[in-house]
């Protein structure tokens, strides 16, 4: 009988009843006594270089502890933020990496870089003190864009940084893929920019420092997605604290879609500054300063060419991309635009030869690092455009040339010519399962009643795959990673059978609390409210590397299995003992331990009861207690898949794009939670939408301030802008390298969302001669794309 709570089972999600009902415990719900108010002095200009801070009048303000500077940290020999991940050009020159203060003791390098910090009795004392630090500043010209940043006498965000150039990396073999165009018969081309993107988690970021004098401890409370990551890195690199005196703790953590990976800046002063006016300090973000702050996404120009035969079939895939680092190195800002995204190029196609080359640049603006999908969505919307493109200049249906060019499910394992082997997938299945589910033979008819009506329609597809899972580590680290990626776990048994399961992955919107209780369930019976989920403070978990990248089941829960596995060998002895069997005679059914061929069983509460009591337990073979830990690194990455399919209406007359229907085919491997996954994908394929038609990070291109600095400006898609999804996903095609034959899902509806949406747009405005047009597709731009072109059939 299949188990309610267990693999397989769409179980509400248990911390939704606090989330829902205001019990969740956030960074900014805790408060400590004596705790004081940190509010940061940030640079009103792009680029400044700083001449004096005068703070005297601030430090007479009502309830003023301190202000402290850069200057004073230089003085506490407070070091850099690192970059955790190293790449080397084509030349084998490693990247720029310009130090990275956590308050700027020279120069202000973009819009909210901080400059000194007041801590106050009270938030709004310290808001109000910080009015008045004078900062004398000596503006300096701003490099903006990562096209001007490249210009021949840009002004440099970074003296030592000759041309704003971070590095100049490749991937792929250049001289085949010159070889494959000489021959092609049609070459499609296409210029792109992939818009800058502010993350917008709903918490905004926070940070609470303690520092306890008796025993020399630190603690940070903060709004993480990798606390163990955070207290590495500014432990060791920043603040010269030994790990077994600093404590990270995060919390329940309200979304982070990648920009909550980093370790920030504010981290580290609150975390110094407590220590320094011997009380706990908190920080809060406001929203206007999260937008200023939290590292943004995206941000990438390409050009684009793909090389066919007279059949259709792809010969060859050359892309260049000039990529956006803001003004520092992120956390792990160089891996994005690099192992994240060229890696990708392939898709779902065998495309025989492959050549990418990025330009990562310098600007003076906030720093870009991982946003929902990392790399992987900005891969997709370069291909799955370009092939859109192709198919329209080639008269080939759009299905039909992916069809043609799909990598074979009878090819897998397959190597792809830039570096990632696929180990399982069948992408002609999703297009299969796709097209009757939208009625693509029925969309001309849906055209011919929408034009009726004064409409354009359009239909576009993406098909997706993506690497989740980062891995193997001694992999990662030859590509420059400056960290594992494995993932830790301990399953703890107590005497009565309860289980508390303490886990390297965090989470921050995802269900870990339910999904991984489901894995025990599943395994041991045990029913799922006594199932405990441990994670965020690593005063308690073993050492973990968080969640991103969609890992947290494919390697967090891969984790959990082997500790669990270690579990049931223990198990199996402790109950063979009991029941007078052999060890291998004991099986596991249903969750209870069956010696084979007999109606004798134990349950996991049985055996854990004797494990803690153990009167009847083999102690010269066995030492007592039920509790074992595992690591598990990954073999390879997993590669989640799928199409989506977009269907739109435009009206001419004002621009206005309307999704009038939204089908997704995933494949996700082995599905746990079937309910959780698919909220997954409706989440993923709303901030997919939203880049399509909403969202633009805009600086004014000359001053470096950002225009979109609030939700005035920034448009976030809401729940009228998009349809009831269809959603499905298929299972035969488990990741053969997991435990749990898991792939990911997390990132899934973003990553195919903007290309569906986009080639729908493009496909509904062709009629007019319109054959690309960058995101967001907004009203405003839509109308004048229409106005730019003359009706093909004026032209006629």
């Amino acid at each position: 009988m299949a188990n309610p709570t267990g693999i397989g089972a769409s179980v509400r999600r248990r911390e939704d009843a606090r989330f829902l009902t205001g019990r969740g415990t956030y960074t900014d719900d805790i408060n400590r006594p004596g705790q004081t108010h940190a509010v940061f002095v940030r640079s009103p200009y792009a680029h400044a270089r700083i001449i004096g801070i005068d703070a005297a009048e601030a430090m007479q303000a009502p309830g003023v502890i301190a202000v402290l500077t850069g200057a004073d940290m230089e003085t506490d020999k407070v070091g850099s933020l690192p970059c955790g991940w190293q790449i080397h050009s084509k030349d084998g020159s490693p990247m720029k990496e310009p130090p990275h203060f956590p308050i700027a003791r020279d120069r202000a390098r973009y819009v909210g870089d901080a400059v000194a910090v007041v801590i106050a009795e009270t938030r709004e004392q310290a808001k109000d003190a910080a009015e008045l630090v004078m900062v004398d500043y000596e503006e300096l010209p701003a490099a903006v864009t990562s096209l001007k940043a490249l210009e021949g006498g840009a002004p440099l965000v970074h003296d030592d940084v000759g041309g704003n150039l971070c590095f100049d990396w490749h991937l792929g073999d250049a001289a085949a893929v010159d070889a494959a165009f000489a021959q092609a018969a049609h070459v499609a081309k296409l210029d792109l920019v992939n818009q800058r993107l502010v993350p917008n988690a709903m918490e905004p970021r926070a940070a609470l420092g303690e520092y306890d004098r008796a025993t020399g401890e630190h603690t940070l409370t903060t709004t993480s997605q990798n606390p163990h990551v955070i207290r590495l890195l500014m432990g060791a690199f920043v603040l010269g604290i030994p790990e077994h005196k600093l404590r990270v703790v995060a919390p329940d953590v309200g979304g982070g879609f990648g920009s909550k990976i980093f370790h920030y800046g504010e981290e580290a002063v609150v975390t110094w500054a407590a220590k320094k006016v011997g009380r706990p300090v908190k920080w809060t973000a406001e929203r206007s300063e999260s937008f200023l702050t939290d590292a943004h996404g995206r941000d990438h120009v390409s050009h684009a060419e793909l090389a066919m035969d007279k059949d259709g079939n792809f010969l060859a895939l050359r892309v260049a991309t000039i990529a956006n680092m803001g003004a520092y190195l992120s956390t792990f800002a160089p891996s994005i635009p690099t192992y994240l995204y060229a890696t990708l190029l392939a898709g779902q196609y065998k495309t025989p030869a492959i050549y990418a080359e990025v330009k990562a640049v310098f600007t003076n603006t906030v720093p870009v690092d991982a946003y929902r999908g990392a790399g992987r969505p900005e891969a997709c919307y370069l291909i799955e455009r370009l092939v859109e493109v192709a198919a329209a200049e080639t008269g080939i249906d759009k299905a039909e040339l992916r069809r043609r060019n799909f990598v074979p499910a009878s090819a897998m394992p397959y190597q792809t010519p830039v570096a990632l082997q696929y180990d399982t997938g069948d992408f002609a299945k999703n297009l299969d399962i796709a097209l009757p589910l939208v009625d693509y033979d029925g969309f001309a008819a849906r055209k011919t009643e929408s034009a009726r009506r004064g409409k354009l329609r359009g239909i576009g597809f993406a098909t997706y795959i993506e690497a989740c899972g980062i891995a193997p580590s001694n992999v990662a680290g030859a590509l420059g990673a400056r960290a594992g990626l494995y993932e830790s776990a301990e399953v703890r048994f107590h005497p009565t059978g309860s289980v508390t399961v303490f886990t390297g992955s965090h989470s921050h919107g995802q269900g870990h609390e339910t999904t991984f209780a489901q894995l025990v369930s599943e395994r041991f019976g045990v029913p799922i409210e006594n199932v405990e989920i441990v994670h965020g403070d690593t005063s308690k978990i073993p050492f973990g590397m968080g969640t991103y990248g969609s890992r947290s089941l494919a390697v967090g829960g891969s984790a959990i299995v082997k500790a669990m596995d270690k579990v049931e060998r223990k198990a199996k002895k402790i109950a063979a003992h009991m029941l007078e069997a052999a060890d291998a005679d004991i099986e596991v059914k249903d969750g209870r331990f069956v010696v084979a061929g007999t109606d004798k069983a134990l349950t996991i509460g049985d055996i854990a009861l004797q494990a803690y009591v153990p009167h009847n337990f083999p102690l010269d073979e066995l030492e007592p207690g039920l509790d074992e830990q595992a690591f598990y690194d990954p073999k390879n990455f997993t590669y989640p898949n799928g199409c989506h399919v977009c269907e739109v209406e435009i009206d001419p007359d004002t621009g206005v794009v309307q999704v009038v229907s939204f089908a997704a085919v995933d494949d996700f491997g082995r599905v746990i939670n079937p309910l959780i996954v698919e909220g997954q994908v409706h989440g993923g394929l709303v901030q997919g939408i939203g880049q399509a038609l909403y969202e633009n990070c805009v600086y004014d291109e000359d001053s470096g301030q950002l225009i979109t600095g609030s939700y005035m400006d920034y448009c976030m898609p809401r729940a009228d802008d998009v349809p009831s999804f269809t959603v499905r996903y298929h299972e035969d095609q488990p990741c053969t390298h997991n435990p749990l034959g898991v792939k990911g899902c997390g990132e899934a509806g973003t990553i195919g969302a903007s290309a569906a949406v986009m080639n729908a747009v493009v496909h509904a405005l062709s009629e007019y001669g319109v054959t690309h047009l960058d995101m967001p597709a907004t009203p405003e731009r839509v109308w004048q794309a229409i106005r730019r072109h003359t009706p093909a059939q004026a032209a006629e």
